[in-house]
Order: structure tokens, then sequence, then C-alpha cells
């Protein structure tokens, strides 16, 4: 029989390093054990929140008055042909490692992504213009209303830039994933292109340093003058009208941007660092005034990718 535990600190599980407390808190080693702990948290009205690696949260000082299921599915499977079957919790960079074992190709650039396969296919995660929803054949994900599974293929997942079903539904619990890549690659040729991967994100911004990656979505920009001068300062074309969040949060002048130990990173503005003193709440202020300034002076309305829990 599962027993959560009660109060348990939520802030060492995320890369952020801040929040409260979990009321409830249980790890998920099985599906079973999932099932469980949704029955448990059914059978008291208990709220249930689902957890993955933790990169891309932001639980509120108050912490999560509910329960929340740690999610450490880390079977890794090798299924031949260039497939793998990936349980939810397995670190997306161990799944990386692994293909790269097997001469495996297709994921070597979302190396030193933080964060877990599920939360990977959830979030459509990806960088360097490699997404996880290219290697994706299917996934499978328990309805956790119904406790049905279900596989899901491709298509049905209804991958877009940093959407899926599963963010979509969040009734929907990725449980695992099956990954089709490019058999008989060369294993350090695989290696080269994950360690320069991991040290151009490096280039880009510290890993070291406690955030959560890019905290906005890259915004659909309507004002062509102001993709123009996009183009003009970076000489970069600008992809499907979007606009990097960075740059448009730079233009505003927010660089380096305080509040209470949360701040703008000078490195890349799209990540919000915990500078070591900030609290949920001063990321939420910071982050707000971002949000206002951008609107009102890009005019340009920027949408959270981080998850926002027990605000």
């Amino acid at each position: 029989m599962m027993t959560p535990q009660e109060y348990v600190d939520l802030h060492p599980l995320t890369t952020f390093r801040v929040g409260g407390k979990a009321r409830y808190f249980v790890e998920a080693k099985t599906e079973e054990d999932i099932c469980e702990a949704l029955r448990w948290a059914k059978d008291r009205s208990t709220k249930v929140f689902v957890l993955g690696g933790g990169s891309n949260v932001l639980f509120s000082d108050s912490g999560w008055d509910g329960l929340v299921i740690k999610i450490e599915l880390c079977d890794l499977a090798d299924m031949g042909e260039g497939r793998l079957r990936v349980g939810a919790g397995t670190l997306l960079h161990s799944a990386v490692e692994c293909a790269k074992d097997h001469g495996y190709g297709g994921i070597e650039r979302l190396a030193g992504i933080p964060g877990t396969i599920g939360g990977a296919v959830r979030g459509n995660a990806g960088a360097f213009g490699a997404e996880t929803a290219s290697a994706v054949t299917s996934v499978r994900a328990l309805d956790r209303e119904t406790f049905r599974v279900r596989e899901y293929s491709r298509e049905e997942c209804e991958f877009s830039y940093r959407m899926s079903i599963f963010k979509k539904h969040p009734e929907l619990v990725v449980l695992s994933a099956v990954l089709s890549l490019a058999p008989g690659q060369s294993p350090d040729d695989l290696e080269k292109t994950m360690r320069e991967t991991i040290a151009t994100r490096e280039t880009k911004h510290p890993q070291r340093l406690l955030c959560a990656g890019s905290f906005f979505m890259n915004p659909v920009v309507s004002d062509a003058s102001l993709r123009r001068e996009f183009e003009l300062d970076t000489g970069m074309p600008v992809k499907d009208d979007k606009l990097p969040a960075g740059w448009v949060i730079d233009h505003v002048g927010l660089r380096g941007k305080e509040v209470g130990g949360a701040k703008v990173s000078d490195i890349h503005p799209n990540y919000i660092i915990n500078t070591g003193t900030a609290t949920a709440e001063s990321i939420l202020i910071l982050t707000s005034i971002i949000k206002q300034k951008v609107r009102t002076e890009a005019n340009v309305r920027l949408r959270e990718e981080v998850q926002m829990v027990g605000f």
C-alpha cells in the first residue's frame, strides 16, 4: 500500500531551486505506482501534479497543496533497427547517450537539454533546429481520469512548437515513448556532435546557473518593421514570423533587470536566473514586468514556456 510522504520540499527537485513544499509526495517507479497514487488522491479528493525532471517548472513559495507524483519510470530498451523504448522518467541526455552507444543518429543535437523524456515529449523540447517530435514514433500515455492506457501515434501527439496533445490535456500522463532513429551511424561521430552541441549550449548560457532555460516561448510578431529590425541587428532571417523572445526582451532594455534575487540573464535575456536569493514571487514579479513592458513597447505578447504551479 502506497504511503505518500508529507510536507516535502520541492525546491531541490527543480532547476530553479525555489518553491515551497508538497502537502503529499510520492515517487512512482512503475505504472502501477502511478495508478495507485492517482487512486489515493481521487479517494481523498486531492489535486495532483505530475512532476518530471523539474527543469521547466516554477513552484510557488506556498508549494502545492495536494499530491505531487514524481515520475521515475527509467527503463530504456533497445528494440533494434534504430528504435528505443524510453520510460518517461529517463533523463533525455541518457537517451541521447544510449542512442550514441548503439550507433543510432537523430537526437544527438538534443544533448545537454535538462529534464526527462516525458517532459521533452510533453513540451516537444528542442534546440539548434532539432526537436523531440522528429524522433518520436509513438507515445504510451495514461488518462488519469479514466485510468486507461493508450498508445498515440506521432500524428496523434499533435506536436508543434513546444506543444503536444499531452500539454494541451494535462489529464494525459506520458509513460514512455518509442524513438525511431537512423541506425548504422558512427558512435564517435555522434559523440563529436554531442560534445559540440553541449559546448555551444555553454557559450549561449552557462548551464550550471539556477534557471529553467528559456522562460518564454518565441513569439509570433506581426510587426514587419520589428522583424526587419531583428534581421538588420542580427544578420539572421526571421523564421515563421517568430522572433527570439530573448532578443525582444533585450530590445525593450530589460537585459540584466533584477528583482529580489531574480535576474534577467546578462548573457541570454530569455533566461531568468535565481542568483541565490530569489523566491518564486520575485521571479513572478520580474516576469510580469517583462511581459508588461514587451507588450507596451513592442506590441508583442509573451507566453511562458515554463509551467507555473501553485500560483
